[in-house]
């Protein structure tokens, strides 16, 4: 099932590149108490992804702080390796943006915003969407309706719907 404004989101264990190499992230322990935009794409180093999703979450990440947001979190269904890489490339890792690798596609499908583009090379990823969770209930859901696009998911559409 998929979600919707007014949903919990479920657990699911992530993958964040620490100092040590990968360190488990429980989504559950991200959201408790806090104010949290989560933002997933397609894939690192894929066009939308990196000229247009990840860049917009850059230029935004003061605005969101401004507005009381604890963490910006970038997912996607690849490794932590390459988040860790795509967060240098972007500048997101710099900006303090969360780069949570969600390898096993754990969260995306428990959230039911999984897809397969194989002729892309794609399979298993996430479809592009953005969310404000608040003490992880989803308060505010905009997903896109193709993978190749970046309107409503963008951190400025985020913005301006806070």
């Amino acid at each position: 099932m998929t979600i919707s404004q007014g949903s919990t989101l479920p657990d699911a264990k992530l993958v964040q590149m620490g100092a040590d190499g990968p360190e488990p992230v429980q989504m559950a322990d991200k959201l408790k108490g806090r104010k949290v935009v989560i933002f997933a794409v397609p894939g690192a180093f894929t066009p939308t992804c990196h000229s247009a999703h990840v860049p917009s979450f850059v230029r935004t990440k003061d605005r969101f702080d401004a507005k009381g947001v604890d963490e910006v979190i970038c997912v996607s269904c690849n490794d932590p390796f390459v988040m860790k890489a795509w967060g240098e490339a972007t500048g997101a890792t710099e900006a303090g943006i969360t780069m949570l690798a969600d390898a096993s596609s754990e969260f995306t499908r428990a959230i039911g915003m999984e897809f397969d583009a194989a002729p892309a090379g794609l399979v298993a990823r996430s479809k592009r969407y953005a969310m404000l969770v608040e003490d992880g209930k989803v308060t505010l859901w905009q997903p896109e309706e193709s993978p190749g696009t970046c309107e409503i998911s963008g951190g400025e559409a985020l913005l301006d719907n806070m």
